[in-house]
């Protein structure tokens, strides 16, 4: 995987301006925060979205894939203030779940989710490096 990093641009926090990778495509549907069962535990912000990320992670080993080959994640959110206000404790779990790997993300503040206890949606897309 190859970050892409402009020269001259100011090195983002927290995310990659572009990644280029080659291998198999996984693709990751919008993640929630209920758990396994599709029950939430909690209707916290941060622990919405620590759930969601856990999920993602379950699906991606279903593919054999590894947190560190996710290329792209965009996060739906219901309340950017709510987001805002809950980094700190987001990034803790980020930085937990998936490590120190930020590749492409996007987020997006959008009027409502399809399940309405849902405070924040996670996709993700992840590239698993050919064998060689």
């Amino acid at each position: 995987m190859e970050i892409l990093q402009p020269p001259g641009w100011p090195r983002p926090r927290g995310y990659a301006n572009g990644v280029a990778a080659r291998g198999r495509l996984v693709f990751v549907s919008g993640m929630i925060g209920w758990n396994g069962h599709g029950e939430f535990e909690s209707d916290d912000f941060a622990g919405q979205a620590r759930q969601a990320l856990l999920n993602v992670v379950a699906v991606l080993h279903e593919a054999g894939a590894r947190p560190e080959h996710i290329v792209r994640m965009t996060w739906y959110v219901v309340d950017k203030r709510e987001y805002l206000a809950a980094s700190a404790a987001v990034g803790a779990a980020y930085r937990e779940i998936i490590g120190a790997h930020y590749p492409a993300m996007t987020a997006v503040e959008v009027r409502a989710l399809i399940e309405d206890r849902a405070r924040v949606e996670i996709e993700a897309t992840a590239v698993v490096p050919d064998e060689r």
